[in-house]
């Protein structure tokens, strides 16, 4: 998106380089004459290629703008999500929550500076075969990551901030697991579930939809087998996560006296608090997925903030409707799951499509989370499946159906252009690719996930003795209670 700077801005500019011009130099460099200087300021504020005279130069406003948005997206875990899942279990359990949100953001941590930064955004592998589904080494031990751009995904963020900002994404997604199975699994069992996760679920599909040279890269790989597209993460970070939980819940079995006792949350004081958390939190979270602080980020902000608004007030009118009350869960819900289905669409829709996305974003979610869970018993403790992987997998095909290229012009190739409504009647649009991203995402995290489960299971056991369960996780894992009365 290009933008025509007004007279005097451009006169401020050419002051500004001439003040550059007359810095010193070393003997051996030539110095840049006036107008190129002026074409790299211009780039800047454009978020375009700034060419060879600040080649490498990190551009302050985009790099604030990103660290903002990596502590952002750190603050939708800790204390976000913590505190979210946290009022929904029972008081005995509410310790293992948060634990087990710090513990991961430990462990993922570790396992993205010694090699999964490098798997998801290195580049070493080629463009075909390996490196289609995995990045490459050059970036082990975050090697060679420094504070000058990686021009592979930011002209003006430096290499390292970029690095932390999709750190941040790693973190969250495996943290989002745990509401499925909450109350019923070992701390340690956790823990070794999400470090082989990682390696075969989160690396390889991230490295698909963003990574430079991945399988279904379509805006910024030409090369890209599947032209699919996703701004933030729906199915990077939600369906990943959504259908993982399902089957991880699944393998676990019900929680002790699921269906028979009362389970309600123990504190929707806290739930409420860690949603509004969440949703501060996820403008980091999508309008940061531009990368700069530029018009795209502008939209996304913007249709972040409609489509949450408007899927937490529908699921609220739709309590009231079906059921004779609006629920504090019902409007926490609702504004959860605007979230998840606006995030792969918000960079490329405008505000009109993120209204359709709230009232969707609602519907969906809501008819999972009351009948069916309701129908097929599975105990699902926190709603992940209901809403992260029913919300993302709807997010990411209705991208296909409103992404306009009015909004962001990265919106080039040929596939990206056909979209709408009537493509679904004349087919071989974006929705086209969007559907088989979604099969690739659900094929890995289903498979990926039941795998993993049964080594988990095999080496060390997954859930802990009915004793314990009983008694709750707190004080029998981490020795330590929520609350002394």
């Amino acid at each position: 998106m290009k933008l025509s700077l007004p007279t005097p801005l451009r006169a401020a500019l050419v002051l500004l380089a001439t003040a550059l011009v007359c810095l010193p130099v070393r003997a051996d460099e030539a110095t840049p004459p006036i107008d190129q200087r002026v074409t790299a300021l211009e780039a800047y504020v454009n978020n375009t290629d700034p060419g060879k005279s600040l080649s490498g130069v990190p551009g302050p406003g985009h790099n604030a703008w990103m660290m903002t948005s990596s502590a952002l997206v750190l603050f939708m875990t800790l204390p976000g999500l913590a505190l979210f899942y946290g009022g929904l279990v029972r008081r005995k359990n509410v310790l293992s929550v948060l634990a087990q949100c710090l513990g991961i953001a430990g462990l993922v941590t570790i396992l993205w500076w010694a090699f999964g930064y490098s798997l998801v955004f290195g580049k070493c592998f080629g463009g075909s075969g390996l490196g289609r589904f995995l990045g490459g080494t050059e970036f082990v031990l975050l090697k060679g990551v420094t504070s000058a751009p990686n021009t592979d995904y930011a002209y003006w963020v430096s290499h390292n901030v970029f690095s932390m900002y999709q750190l941040m994404f790693a973190i969250i997604t495996p943290a989002l697991i745990v509401g499925a199975i909450a109350e019923r699994m070992k701390f340690s069992a956790i823990l070794l579930f999400v470090g082989l996760w990682m390696l075969v679920v989160y690396f390889p599909l991230a490295h698909m939809v963003w990574g430079a040279t991945g399988l279904m890269n379509g805006v910024w790989n030409a090369d890209a087998a599947i032209k699919a597209i996703d701004f933030a993460g729906g199915t990077v970070v939600h369906m990943s996560s959504g259908w993982s939980a399902l089957i991880l819940c699944l393998v676990l079995g019900p929680r002790l006296g699921f269906g028979r006792e009362k389970m309600a949350p123990h504190s929707m004081v806290l739930c409420m608090v860690g949603t509004g958390m969440l949703w501060v939190g996820w403008y980091g979270f999508n309008a940061g997925s531009a990368v700069a602080a530029d018009g795209i980020a502008a939209n996304a902000f913007t249709t972040t903030t409609i489509a949450t608004a408007v899927a937490a007030f529908t699921w609220g009118v739709m309590e009231r409707v079906f059921r004779g009350h609006a629920s504090i869960l019902g409007f926490c819900s609702g504004a959860v799951a605007g979230l998840v289905v606006i995030t792969p669409a918000t960079g490329f829709v405008n505000p009109t499509g993120a209204v359709i996305i709230g009232l969707l974003a609602a519907a969906g979610p809501y008819f999972f989370v009351t009948k069916v869970k309701a129908w097929f018993g599975y105990d699902d403790a926190l709603d992940t499946f209901g809403v992260h992987a029913v919300g993302g997998t709807l997010g990411a095909f209705l991208t296909g159906l409103l992404a306009t290229g009015e909004v962001n012009g990265n919106l080039t190739n040929g596939v990206a252009l056909k979209n709408g409504l009537a493509q679904l009647v004349t087919g071989g649009g974006l929705w086209h690719e969007q559907l088989k991203a979604i099969g690739i995402t659900l094929v890995l995290s289903v498979v990926g996930t039941f795998i993993i489960a049964f080594i988990v299971k095999t080496a060390i056991g997954l859930r802990p003795t009915p004793e314990v369960e009983r008694q709750g996780l707190d004080l029998a894992e981490h020795g330590e209670e929520g609350y002394i009365d």
